[in-house]
């Protein structure tokens, strides 16, 4: 790789003090190497100082830096990764999470694996993004991006909703459920996953549709074509939740038609050397892990 990276900036878990003692050890790391480094403004709120490393809205990194590295989880990277989007701005992930699927950077490895980030030693990897719009009374009223899926749902209703499915203004059909996931590759691993929906590898040009408690025993996951305009419109008399990375929300109405194409932008993730993408899936998931004994 020729990528050189001078300007990095520090993103940490969200209103999490417990970031602090990682981001302020990265940023002095890296500020030793003759990095400049900068902290984002939420982050350097939470961590509580920033000792004497320049801080910087989200606005700001897009425009200055050649790299953020997120400290966090899944849930940290899917926020940054959703709002430095429209400037390609590269994303390594160092996990303080649980599974951390897009923070494959353990913890205890974070210096030297950034060390060699650094120094050029890494592969990176595009995941593409969905555009997500809600269109009422023919006008659009929301619009947003989402790196996993977007989930549409009953909300806190304790009933089902009905909604009609089309795919490039073909109707497929007309479903009964307590909603429906529209998934990426990359969120084929999160909410999709524990709906039984497929894993698609990040290279598939494939969007997964994932029911949600169908109201019909044939009703099955199915995968489409990327370059697919995927419709849901609400039926009366339901209105219905949607979710983007389940981190924002909208309310839809009855009516409402909530229309999902892929997105021109992508993210850049970098991944240290030695990263594979199953041997990932074993260690998230479990596989291949000797039977436990009582």
């Amino acid at each position: 790789m020729t990528m050189r990276f001078t300007n990095i900036a520090l993103i940490g878990k969200y209103q999490s003090p417990d970031v602090a003692e990682s981001v302020l050890l990265i940023a002095q790391f890296l500020r030793d190497r003759g990095l400049t480094v900068w902290i984002e403004q939420g982050t350097a709120s939470s961590i509580g100082k920033a000792e004497g490393f320049p801080v910087a809205a989200y606005e700001e990194i897009a425009a200055k830096c050649d790299l953020a590295v997120v400290v966090g989880g899944d849930g940290t990277m899917l926020n940054s990764a959703r709002r430095l989007a429209d400037r390609a701005v590269p994303l390594v992930g160092v996990n303080l999470g649980r599974l951390g699927f897009l923070t494959d950077v353990a913890r205890k490895d974070a210096l030297l694996k950034l060390g060699e980030i650094i120094e050029g030693k890494f592969s990176e990897e595009s995941r593409f993004m969905l555009d997500a719009e809600v269109i009422r009374g023919g006008q659009r009223i929301f619009r947003t991006l989402a790196l996993n899926d977007v989930v549409v749902n009953k909300g806190d209703l304790g009933r089902m909703i009905e909604f009609d499915l089309s795919i490039d203004g073909e109707f497929v059909y007309t479903q009964r459920s307590d909603g429906m996931i529209v998934s990426t590759p990359t969120g084929s691993t999160a909410y999709a996953l524990s709906a039984n929906g497929p894993i698609l590898h990040p290279s598939v040009g494939g969007i997964a549709l994932v029911p949600l408690c169908p109201h019909a025993l044939t009703a099955r996951p199915i995968t489409v074509p990327d370059s697919c305009c995927i419709e849901i419109e609400l039926l009366p008399p339901h209105d219905a939740r949607v979710h983007i990375d389940g981190q924002a929300c909208f309310e839809a109405r009855s009516g409402d038609r909530v229309r999902l194409t892929r997105s021109p932008l992508a993210v850049r993730l970098l991944h240290p050397r030695g990263y594979g993408y199953f041997a990932m899936l074993r260690e998230k998931l479990h596989w291949s892990a000797p039977p436990r004994h009582p």
